[in-house]
């Protein structure tokens, strides 16, 4: 049974003429829309990742007081979903180079079994006790040069595919944009006239 608190997740973001420069480098001059976002921001951001399961939706709720802050709202978001949409295809590449690297490992490691299954008892006579050693040797090394490639390419692969997920789930999150209005307590009213 999946915890319903991990089915919604909203991250509320604050979009003022104040806090949009906390969302960006300080040290990139580029226009707001194309900064990069600051380390922190991104920080923020990605302690949501772990609770983000597979099928959890993400929302961006963006909390905007007056019309002149909903200026900001268009670069900010541009910014998130530009710099997610970076990461998630950095890490696709490092998925597929990860993978092609463990085949190729593995195809290297199947030809050096077969030759050394194959040729090998050939060289020595099957009647000599030295091939039997040599033979549960060739096993042994069989299946240590084989462990590694099969290893990986069965358990490693699922934290590549999970970011890969959450950076899509963060990239396609839907904005909300919440208006904050406050009222004035009766006692408040008071002290103010």
């Amino acid at each position: 049974m999946s915890n319903p608190l991990f089915k919604k997740i909203n991250i509320f973001l604050k979009v003022n003429e104040q806090t949009i420069d906390s969302y960006f480098n300080a040290n990139d001059p580029a226009p707001i829309y194309k900064r990069q976002l600051s380390q922190e921001f991104e920080e923020y951001i990605m302690n949501y990742a772990p609770s983000i399961k597979r099928y959890s939706t993400v929302t961006y709720k963006l909390n905007c007081v007056n019309e002149s802050d909903k200026e900001y709202l268009d670069p900010l978001v541009h910014a998130i979903r530009r710099h997610f949409s970076l990461k998630k295809s950095i890490r696709e590449a490092e998925f597929k180079k990860f993978k092609k690297r463990n085949w190729v490992l593995l195809t290297f490691s199947l030809i050096v079994v077969m030759f050394f299954q194959g040729v090998m008892p050939l060289i020595f006579n099957v009647e000599h006790r030295i091939h039997s050693a040599f033979s549960n040797a060739l096993d042994v090394f069989s299946w240590v040069i084989l462990w590694k490639p099969i290893e990986k390419l069965i358990f490693y692969w699922n934290p590549f595919l999970k970011e890969i997920s959450i950076f899509d789930k963060l990239i396609n999150a839907p904005i909300i944009i919440v208006g904050e209005k406050k009222e004035v307590a009766p006692m408040e009213q008071e002290y103010a006239a």
